[in-house]
């Protein structure tokens, strides 16, 4: 049979050669019939430079010449050069077309062989199919056609002379034999996959993907299925686990999400797959499905769609996906995140914003995390005139996302069981302090009085997550102030008051805001007669609330390492000069000797707010007096029941009512001290009433709201008991009638209705 089988071949040869060598005679004969190639078959023996593909033609299995040489056929056909075939030869160890197997041979032939007749300008970049088949389906090999610069086949073969004619087809004569690929050769090929083979390749891989997959078919464990995913696929993955770029994935995760995109022993064709179909790569079971379109359904519920399917290569066949599937996801935060599709736009702001967050998020350090839905931040994003999430500044992108992460677990039962205050986020407010954040439990768990948990205490390795309905801005102090229903009544007077207020302390900043509580206001109102705030006049009620507010940002640490002294406020005093206030921590904090500090520290985004108990009123100069313990002696004095002048009623004048505003000269206790020491006395009480009445004269100025700046030299200060003077040379002093020189230790300490300035020596009158 053999030798029959041979004898064919030679005849068939000889039969063209005949044929071609008639034609030549009639040529030479000048006779008028021309005789030309016109098969596929013919169109090669007639060409030199194809001789070897004519010869492997004749040798393979199936009578490839005869085929080709069908007038009935039409083919496309990818012609290797002899120069092509001798390298093929030489690569692969063959010394001469005998020795390769015919099985072989035939395939190899029949990868460049496709159906139809395809010419040049209608090929594209993409994946057409030749006659090769593999070998435990029968589907016809896959081959990668690329036309960005020129034509090239498989990555490796180019078309060097393409659209020769032929009658049953065309030729493009190629300058490399297209061997038959692996799933390793498809990849290496197609630049789509170029992030996958850097993943395959990567030096600190412990499997060896390469040539596992380039395992020959029929040998353990060929053939394959692989799910290969686009460059775009890993960008995004990179993006969803907060990556830069490979490196950052650990050799144990890449090996593991790998493992779960190819299946061993296996040819899978999509025709194959169905519905809730088990999927068992080599890194676990995965789910496919069919309807609606081909996808694969990870341990995550991560669905990746099959956008390319049935690249068949020799040992397997590729499907192209637009997702990398993923191992089960650990269960952190950023995992939860991730899992979860009503929090996409969550994630997605995550991984657009300043900052690691994923990786914060999926790191060790416990978090709760209060995780706004997509349609909260669809409405975050048209409150604030956004088009998209890219039209978010990063920076306040981030500091947003912060404000809804605390450090620590924190269950709803915790906030329940609390009921309501405040915490701190991870955002920065004011003075670089942690954003405070308020919670209230009355009617459900609400933060900063809008976002409303509507999911809570779902636990994850590194925390909890409360799912919300709404995003958390950056609040500024009036958002605290409104969120608490403790300053409903301080909210309402900075609404009724003159100015706008709310419009003010909405602004930059930054503040420091003593924020009375209901109960504070209550008092007021009663105490100052009023049934009602819509009773206080405007203008007055916008002063009060102004004496509650400092410029920039006074924490409560700071008022304690000073101790006590004086700040400045927004209401203005005697003079039009901006209040003085009146600190001490003796014993917690408090302003002015009334109000006491209930909660210290609330950070918001312009300020911080000090929640207190009484609300301030426009303090008189003998307020300050009462207030300040360092002038405790000096309200003794003026206090004393024998006094024949009513000094506290009097210092209490209004401003704008004879005979305020007043400069009042303030000894210290330490200067009474000293006095009682200059006079030989033991108390205050061996003093007589005529002495001391007069002696308390010397340090008050009616009709003036005289300041430090106004001070010069040799000023004559007419006082209630007589003049004395000042000088500024060396620091501001005061020089009674008896030459005794006072220091003025402390200035311009604004009240309503005058001003005091600090002084170490008491003024006498005259001494006899």
């Amino acid at each position: 049979m053999k030798t029959l089988t041979a004898l064919k071949k030679v005849t068939y040869v000889l039969l063209l050669a005949i044929f071609f060598t008639g034609c030549s005679d009639d040529d030479d004969n000048n006779m008028p019939i021309e005789k030309t190639p016109e098969t596929i078959t013919e169109l090669a023996v007639a060409t030199p430079d194809l001789s070897i593909l004519v010869q492997a033609l004749l040798a393979a299995d199936g009578n490839l010449a005869a085929v080709l040489d069908d007038p009935s056929g039409d083919y496309t056909v990818f012609a290797p050069t002899n120069a092509a075939f001798e390298k093929f030869l030489t690569d692969n160890n063959f010394a001469s077309l005998d020795d390769v197997p015919k099985a072989v041979l035939t395939q190899v032939l029949l990868n460049h062989v496709v159906a139809g007749e395809l010419q040049s300008s209608a090929l594209t970049t993409g994946y057409g199919k030749t006659l090769a088949t593999e070998a435990t389906t029968g589907a016809n090999l896959s081959i990668y056609i690329n036309t960005s610069n020129g034509v090239t086949l498989n990555g490796m073969s180019s078309v060097t002379t393409p659209d020769v004619d032929a009658t049953n087809g065309i030729i493009h004569i190629v300058d490399e034999v297209i061997g038959l690929p692996t799933i390793v050769d498809f990849a290496t090929t197609n630049d789509d996959f170029s992030v996958l083979v850097s993943a395959l390749t990567r030096s600190d891989l412990t499997f060896d993907y390469v040539t596992a997959l380039s395992t020959p078919n029929g040998t353990d464990p060929a053939p394959f299925t692989v799910f290969a995913p686009t460059n775009q696929a890993f960008a995004d993955v990179l993006a969803e686990l907060g990556a830069n770029n490979l490196s950052d994935i650990d050799e144990p995760t890449l090996k593991a999400t790998l493992d779960l995109h190819a299946v061993a022993g296996a040819n899978v064709l999509s025709s194959a797959l169905t519905d809730d179909m088990p999927v068992s790569t080599l890194g676990g079971e995965i789910t496919a499905n069919v309807t609606g379109g081909a996808t694969l359904t990870d341990s995550n519920g991560r669905v990746s769609d099959i956008v390319v399917v049935d690249v068949q290569a020799a040992n397997g066949v590729i499907h192209v996906i637009d997702k990398v599937i993923l191992p089960t996801i650990p269960n952190t935060i950023a995992g939860k995140v991730a899992a979860n599709e009503s929090l996409s736009s969550l994630l997605a702001a995550l991984q657009a914003a300043d900052g690691d967050l994923v990786t914060i998020l999926n790191g060790m350090t416990d978090y709760t995390v209060l995780a706004p839905t997509n349609d909260a931040f669809a409405a975050f994003l048209t409150d604030n005139n956004f088009a998209s999430l890219s039209d978010v500044p990063t920076d306040v992108l981030a500091q947003v996302l912060l404000n809804h992460v605390i450090t620590g677990e924190v269950m709803s039962t915790d906030l329940v069981s609390a009921g309501s205050g405040y915490a701190k986020t991870n955002a920065t407010g004011a003075g670089n302090m942690n954003m405070s954040i308020f919670y209230d439990t009355s009617n459900g768990v609400m933060f900063n009085g809008i976002s409303t948990v509507t999911s809570a205490d779902i636990e994850a390795t590194n925390g909890v997550i409360h799912i919300v309905d709404k995003v958390i801005g950056l609040p500024s102090v009036v958002d605290h102030a409104i969120a608490n229903p403790s300053f409903s009544n301080l909210v309402a007077a900075l609404q009724a008051a003159d100015g706008d207020l709310v419009g003010t302390l909405s602004g930059d900043g930054t503040f420091t805001v003593l924020a009375p509580v209901n109960d504070g206001f209550a008092t007021f109102l009663s105490d100052n007669n009023f049934s009602a705030l819509a009773d206080v006049p405007t203008d007055a009620l916008a002063q009060v609330l102004l004496n509650h507010v400092m410029s920039g940002t006074t924490f409560s640490t700071d008022l304690v390492s000073a101790g006590s002294g004086y700040a400045t406020t927004s209401a203005t005093g005697a003079g039009d000069n901006a209040m003085s206030i009146y600190y001490n921590t003796s014993n917690g904090v408090m302003f002015n000797g009334v109000s006491t500090v209930a909660v210290a520290d609330v950070v918001a985004s312009n300020g911080v707010i000090h929640a207190v108990d009484k609300v301030i009123g426009l303090p008189t100069v003998v307020d300050f007096a009462l207030a300040d313990p360092n002038f405790s002696t000096l309200v003794a004095a003026l206090t004393r029941d024998d006094l024949t002048t009513d000094y506290v009623t009097l210092l209490s004048t209004p401003n704008g009512t004879d005979p305020a505003p007043f400069t009042v000269f303030a000894p210290t206790n330490d200067a009474f001290a000293d006095l009682l020491v200059e006079l030989n006395a033991n108390s205050l009480a061996d003093i007589d009433e005529p002495t001391l009445n007069a002696t308390l004269s010397y340090h008050a100025v009616a009709g003036a709201n005289v300041r430090d700046t106004a001070l010069m030299d040799n000023m004559t200060i007419a006082t209630q008991g007589g003049n004395i003077t000042a000088n500024i040379t060396g620091g501001a002093t005061l020089t009674d009638a008896n030459n005794r020189v006072s220091n003025i230790i402390a200035v311009n300490v604004q009240a309503s209705n005058g001003v005091i300035h600090a002084i170490d020596k008491v003024v006498l009158p005259p001494l006899p």
